[in-house]
C-alpha cells in the first residue's frame, strides 16, 4: 500500500509562503507527476512528503496515517535525487544493498533483493563495478535500483533525469515506466519537463507559485486546460495566445495549439510574415510574426518549404480553439 493524502499543506520560510494550501490524493499504485516552472514549489512539496522539510500547516498522510512528525527513515519511502549520491568506494551491489545492510537485514535477503532489482533494471553485468566505471545513465539506474531494494510504500523522484543527455533521458524514462508497470508501486515524480510529465504520468499535478493550477490525466490537461497557465505549460511547442478583441471575440484571449493553426500563402484570417523555420525531419515548425498577436507558431507534419520573410496567412481551427477571460480562466 502507498496511498498519499495532502490536506491543506503549507510551507513558509520565514515570512515567505512557498506552498500555499495544497490538497491532493494519490492512489495506491498511481504514477503522479508534479510539474511546473522553476520556483513553483514542486521539489519543496516532495521534500515535505519525504520528511526532509517540516510542514508549516496541514497534514501529510501515508495510508491514512498522519506522518507530519514521523522521521524520514520511518515513513517507508525511497527517494531518487537528481544527483546519483552513490558511494564511490562501494560496488554497484554494495551501493544497492547498503540501506538493507544498515537495517540489519540478513545477507541472503539482501542478495536476493539486489538480484531482483538488478534484473528489473538490467544491471546484472554491472554489479561488481564501482560508480567511476559507469556511465551517467548506468549510475542513475543504480540509484533507482537502490530505492527498489527497499520495497518502500512510496517512490519519490526529484528530477532524476536532469543530468542525462537527450538519448539517455528517453531510455531511462522508458525504464522508469516499465519499472512502475512491473512493481505496481506508488510513484511521485518531480520534473520541470512537461514531456516527461506527459509520457510518464497517470495523473499530472501542475503547480504555479506554490498552488495547484490543475490536476488531471495527461491528455485531459492537454485537451481541457482550466486556465492560460496550464494551457501554455502543457504542450510543446506551447499553445499560441491571440488577442480576442482583435478577432471580434468577447473573450480576452483565444488559445490555439500550433498543430491546429492552418497556414496558407493565399488567404486566411491573420496576415503575417515568417520569422523562422525549424526543419525537424518528421515535422516542421514555422514561426510567424503577426499584428497585433505577435509571434505565432505553426506545427506541420512532414517537410515543408516555407522560407524566412515570406508573407503568409494563418487561420485557427474553430473546432479546436480555447477561450479565456481577463483572469486567464477557461470560458465554457
Amino acid at each position: 500500500m502507498g496511498a498519499l493524502t495532502l490536506s491543506n499543506v503549507t510551507k513558509s520560510f520565514g515570512a515567505t509562503e512557498v506552498i500555499k494550501g495544497v490538497d491532493l490524493e494519490v492512489q495506491d499504485g498511481e504514477f503522479c507527476v508534479f510539474v511546473g516552472p522553476s520556483g513553483c514549489g514542486k521539489s519543496t512539496l516532495l521534500r515535505m512528503i519525504a520528511g526532509l522539510e517540516d510542514v508549516t500547516a496541514g497534514d501529510v498522510s501515508i495510508d491514512g496515517a498522519r506522518v507530519n512528525l514521523t522521521p524520514p527513515a520511518r515513513r517507508e519511502i525511497a527517494m531518487v535525487f537528481q544527483s546519483y549520491a552513490l558511494y564511490p568506494h562501494l560496488t554497484v551491489r554494495d551501493n544497492m544493498g547498503l540501506a538493507l545492510k544498515q537495517a540489519g537485514t540478513p545477507k541472503a535477503e539482501i542478495a536476493q533483493a539486489v538480484d531482483r532489482a538488478a534484473g528489473f533494471l538490467s544491471l546484472e553485468p554491472l554489479l561488481t563495478r564501482r560508480p567511476s566505471e559507469l556511465s551517467g545513465g548506468q549510475r542513475q539506474r543504480v540509484a533507482i535500483g537502490r530505492a527498489v531494494v527497499r520495497r518502500p510504500k512510496l517512490f519519490l523522484f526529484d528530477e532524476p533525469l536532469s543530468n542525462l543527455d537527450a538519448a539517455l533521458r528517453v531510455n531511462t524514462r522508458i525504464e522508469i515506466a516499465r519499472l512502475h508497470r512491473e512493481l505496481k508501486a506508488t510513484m511521485i515524480y518531480v520534473t520541470h519537463d512537461q514531456v516527461e510529465a506527459m509520457t510518464l504520468a497517470d495523473r499530472i499535478v501542475v503547480l504555479n507559485a506554490g498552488r495547484v493550477a490543475q490536476v488531471g490525466a495527461p491528455m485531459e490537461l492537454y485537451n481541457d486546460p482550466a486556465n492560460t497557465f496550464v494551457a501554455g505549460f502543457i504542450g510543446s511547442p506551447q499553445m499560441n495566445f491571440l488577442k480576442g478583441g482583435a478577432l471580434g471575440l468577447a473573450a480576452e484571449t483565444l488559445g490555439i495549439r500550433p498543430e491546429h493553426l492552418e497556414i496558407s500563402r493565399e488567404t486566411g484570417d491573420i496576415a503575417g510574415t515568417i520569422s523562422h523555420v525549424e526543419h525537424l525531419g518528421g515535422e516542421t515548425n514555422v514561426y510567424v510574426h503577426t499584428e497585433p498577436h505577435g509571434l505565432l507558431t505553426v506545427r506541420l507534419f512532414g517537410e515543408h518549404n516555407f522560407v524566412v520573410a515570406e508573407p503568409v496567412y494563418l487561420s485557427p481551427d474553430p473546432t479546436r480553439r480555447f477561450l479565456f477571460d481577463k483572469d486567464g480562466l477557461r470560458m465554457r
